[in-house]
């Protein structure tokens, strides 16, 4: 058993309200500069939609993330010879009408225009000609599904549903969506890392943060391609790659980073996850229908007398152990086992999940009444989304696995309306409860973590000893670089 620390994340979709106050965030903080002004490290996508870049689920265009051949693991992307071949020209790298061609107005023409009858305007101008643009595309373009259902109907989760499904769900009567934002996954098994010619993306051991060394990049972007996520991008004027780096330097010393920080919705958790590195090619390999599994089963108990033994040993301070039996993102992913990761049929292994949504609630009368527990809480057959579109996102497939979910937040609903209201019989509460494996008081615990969590509670976040974890690193941790899987022997401390 080989016990290293994770920082992991948890997004709870049913509480996002599309704001984008995370992208401003990030945006105001982190990418205001020449060259990124069209990265977004966070972004809000809503589904079904096409999302940013433009659709960037398509890995057969794209080609991210890992595949399995012959019981071994490899880059989807290339493998070294063809990495060579390609190192000049990648043909699978999105191009920048994929994103969108970032642009400023001519506000000078407003101020400066003659006296004339006709009213000036600022005409729209590339950000990096500087020559006049016809705006095609922006940012979130197909937010809220642009008032119209056809960048929703190019959604490749949809792939899955047959043609009478999606007839239905794009009906005006049955028009849905919901808000998916997104970061850098921060991944146990990073395609980025291991693609990169140059290699200059590592994971930190300390925290495993994932992390580009500036003057390593050399601009090949294969690692744009690679990450299945698109989430490194490409700084057309300093030519270096950048991505997400969690706010390192606040995660440092116990904050949030500021998009978690400076949610309206406060739907996101942060906390230290225990995991053991053994596990990690393992669980790459497994089949579609276990992938999620054997992804979960490499987090580890941190009250197990073993792990804390072997966490020790790899030197992870008392403290940290303690963060982790506190963290929101353990309970949420393997106590009360709600939380998902983002597809993981890209074998990357992602550290941030989510909670599904359960909106859009229904309410269907029936004579004078309601069914409540039916009707207004919804049940899974009755979903405006089908249930094999969010196992697309969220399980590989297995419908079976976000069923399960479902009807546990199905189930914490019924109980709070049963204990809040009291319109529902207990022998109703007590058999959606029984069904899921629940009892009063873990839907207690999981209501007050959704829904009244405070600060403290939703962030457990210890101030990292950092040059003490180095100093154990440097002798535990591996790298090797063919696969991805492990870390430099000696940690960069420059992103």
């Amino acid at each position: 058993m080989d016990v290293r620390m994770q920082i992991g994340m948890v997004f709870h979709l049913d509480k996002c309200i599309g704001c984008h106050t995370c992208s401003i965030s990030c945006k105001n903080v982190w990418t205001d500069r020449k060259g990124a002004e069209y990265m977004w490290w966070n972004n809000v996508e809503t589904k079904p939609g096409t999302g940013f870049p433009t659709l960037w689920e398509n890995q057969e265009k794209y080609k991210g993330g890992w595949e399995k051949k012959s019981d071994k693991l490899k880059p989807k992307l290339q493998g070294r010879l063809k990495g060579l071949l390609n190192i000049f020209f990648n043909p699978f790298l999105p191009t920048l009408d994929d994103y969108y061609e970032p642009w400023t107005y001519r506000y000078n023409d407003l101020f400066e225009a003659p006296e004339s009858d006709d009213q000036p305007t600022a005409k729209p101008i590339s950000m990096i000609t500087g020559k006049y643009i016809d705006i095609e595309s922006g940012p979130n373009w197909d937010d809220d599904l642009s008032g119209t259902p056809y960048y929703a109907k190019n959604d490749p989760n949809l792939n899955s549903l047959t043609e009478e499904e999606k007839n239905m769900l794009f009906e005006m009567e049955n028009l849905v969506h919901f808000y998916l934002p997104r970061i850098c996954n921060h991944c146990l098994n990073p395609t980025c890392v291991a693609v990169c010619p140059a290699g200059a993306i590592y994971k930190r051991g300390e925290d495993g943060i994932v992390l580009i060394n500036q003057e390593k990049c050399r601009a090949w972007r294969m690692c744009i391609s690679g990450c299945p996520y698109k989430k490194v991008y490409y700084n057309w004027d300093t030519g270096k790659s950048e991505k997400c780096i969690l706010c390192y330097p606040r995660v440092e010393t116990g904050q949030a980073p500021m998009c978690f920080h400076s949610c309206v919705g406060r739907i996101r958790y942060m906390g230290v996850l225990l995991y053991d590195a053994e596990k990690i090619e393992q669980a790459a390999k497994a089949s579609d229908k276990e992938l999620v599994n054997a992804q979960l089963d490499i987090i580890l108990d941190p009250f197990d007398e073993e792990v804390i033994k072997n966490a020790k040993k790899n030197g992870i301070k008392d403290e940290i152990i303690k963060y982790a039996q506190n963290s929101p993102v353990y309970k949420f992913v393997k106590k009360f086992k709600i939380a998902l990761p983002l597809h993981p049929e890209y074998r990357t292994l992602p550290m941030l999940f989510y909670v599904p949504p359960l909106l859009p609630v229904i309410a269907k009368r029936e004579g004078d009444t309601f069914d409540l527990a039916k009707s207004f809480f919804t049940d899974t057959e009755n979903f405006r989304l089908p249930l094999r579109y969010m196992a697309s996102l969220f399980s590989a497939g297995d419908e079976d696995l976000i069923e399960k979910i479902y009807k546990k937040l199905i189930a914490v609903r019924i109980y709070r309306r049963w204990k809040e209201v009291g319109d529902i019989k207990d022998e109703e509460k007590d058999k959606y409860l029984r069904q899921t494996g629940l009892d009063e008081k873990s839907a207690e615990e999981i209501y007050h973590l959704t829904s009244i969590a405070e600060f403290e509670k939703r962030f457990v976040l210890p101030p990292l000893y950092r040059e003490e974890m180095i100093e154990a690193n440097i002798e535990t941790h591996k790298y090797k670089k063919e696969t991805g899987f492990g870390f430099r022997k000696k940690p960069e401390r420059r992103w």
